[in-house]
């Protein structure tokens, strides 16, 4: 209502992913819309960046992704998208909930009610986007006849992916391509639930597998010998290819990989950092101009396209990366610095989890450190990134070193020491 009334007159495109409960909400969230004045746009069942595209390419005044992203199949949630394709920003948001909480509600007249459209071609648009890059030659990555296994967790991947895929000429083996929302697994791409996927890859001795989560602004990789490329190496090689074919600015957040500093560095560009949240590195993009960006959980942005993380795009420039280099996609990783690492999280359940960050703050006092989004503790073989959550009393703990050893040490290190200070406080 609260989204609905401060677009009142204006267009709102609907899209998101086809988890079971959008059964419901999305008529819901279509005719609350309407109720309060908006004009609604039906993208039907799409990826996240593909309303965020629509958005902008509709002229609507706002955007609405009915998804969880790669939360479990009982969750669900809503994206909200402003006039210039880009998420709101937290001030925004939080003005938002401030008036959803006010509970202060104000509907259209019965002659001032939305109406509902529907607009079938956004996938198409999409892919439109990505085959007009200039760096994309497609008869080249047509010429490599690629062989890929691809995984979408029966989400909105199975509109974009596979299609996208057999455009640019290669034989797809489909796992989970249907999109119905009956996730086959726990849909976060992260290794793990890639199980099946990095079977398919050796059974049939693909070229490479592609994973994405329900909304795909999220890719994940299985190489060509079955082994999990790391998200952290999707966006890795994105921007290399970018930076080898256009100098520019690149953003990432402050989770991000370390080898995004050395391939910036190898090509004598500036390197901005953000808080986490697709929302502060898009901004910052725009703000310096950067020609490449994203975040180190597989999220790709590439401003010729749009603002925002989009798998299908960051899937099109490895494919034209990996048909340039003429070797497997193992052996154009090893191109780039080798670095491990780990994500996790602790319970603070019974202390305050900015006391956890403070601590350790005091501790390292004397090393090089970045208060803006929690504490980054930066050193000369490894770095630290500790965060409160947003949602959960946890704090999440991202660690990153030369060698899966150190990183491991690292990381007991700090949830040790997190669990010492609960129980003090306790």
């Amino acid at each position: 209502s609260a989204f609905g009334q401060k677009n009142s007159g204006g267009k709102i495109v609907v899209g998101g992913d086809p988890r079971v409960s959008n059964k419901f909400i999305r008529p819901l969230v279509k005719s609350t819309l309407m109720a309060c004045g908006c004009d609604v746009v039906d993208i039907g069942i799409t990826p996240t960046p593909t309303v965020q595209i629509m958005t902008e390419k509709l002229r609507a005044s706002g955007g609405i992704a009915i998804t969880a992203s790669h939360n479990p199949i009982q969750w669900n949630g809503l994206k909200f998208i402003g006039a210039d394709g880009l998420f709101l920003p937290e001030r925004e948001i939080f003005q938002l909930f401030q008036e959803a909480d006010s509970r202060k509600r104000s509907y259209a007249p019965w002659d001032k009610l939305g109406d509902e459209s529907h607009y079938d071609n956004a996938i198409q648009d999409h892919l439109g986007l990505i085959y007009q890059l200039p760096y994309l030659d497609i008869d080249l990555i047509k010429k490599k006849k690629f062989k890929v296994a691809v995984d979408c967790v029966n989400g909105a991947g199975g509109t974009i992916i596979p299609r996208l895929l057999r455009d640019l000429g290669c034989e797809v083996i489909e796992l989970n391509t249907e999109p119905n929302g009956i996730f086959a697994h726990t849909p976060e791409p992260v290794p793990q639930n890639l199980v099946d996927l990095a079977v398919a890859v050796k059974e049939h001795k693909a070229d490479l597998g592609v994973a994405v989560d329900p909304d795909v602004d999220r890719l994940a990789m299985i190489a060509n010998d079955g082994n999990p490329l790391g998200e952290e190496y999707t966006l890795a090689l994105a921007v290399k290819f970018i930076l080898c074919k256009k100098l520019g600015y690149v953003v990432v957040n402050l989770s991000t990989s370390r080898v995004i500093d050395d391939v910036a560095q190898y090509y004598n560009v500036l390197l901005f950092k953000t808080k986490v949240g697709e929302i502060n590195v898009a901004q910052k993009m725009r703000e310096v101009g950067a020609v490449v960006g994203g975040e180190g959980n597989g999220g790709v942005i590439l401003p010729e396209v749009h603002l925002g993380r989009d798998a299908p795009v960051g899937l099109a420039l490895i494919l034209q990366s990996l048909a340039e280099f003429d070797g497997t996609i193992s052996q154009l990783k090893q191109t780039l610095s080798q670095y491990y690492i780990l994500k996790d999280k602790e319970s603070v359940k019974n202390i305050n989890a900015e006391k956890v960050i403070a601590h350790f703050a005091e501790k390292y006092r004397d090393e090089q450190l970045e208060l803006s989004d929690g504490l980054r503790i930066d050193r000369a073989d490894s770095w630290i990134h500790l965060r409160r959550s947003n949602t959960e009393p946890i704090v999440r703990i991202i660690v990153e070193s030369r060698t899966p050893e150190i990183s491991w040490r690292i990381l007991q290190e700090v949830k040790e020491e997190v669990k010492k200070l609960q129980d003090s406080d306790s």
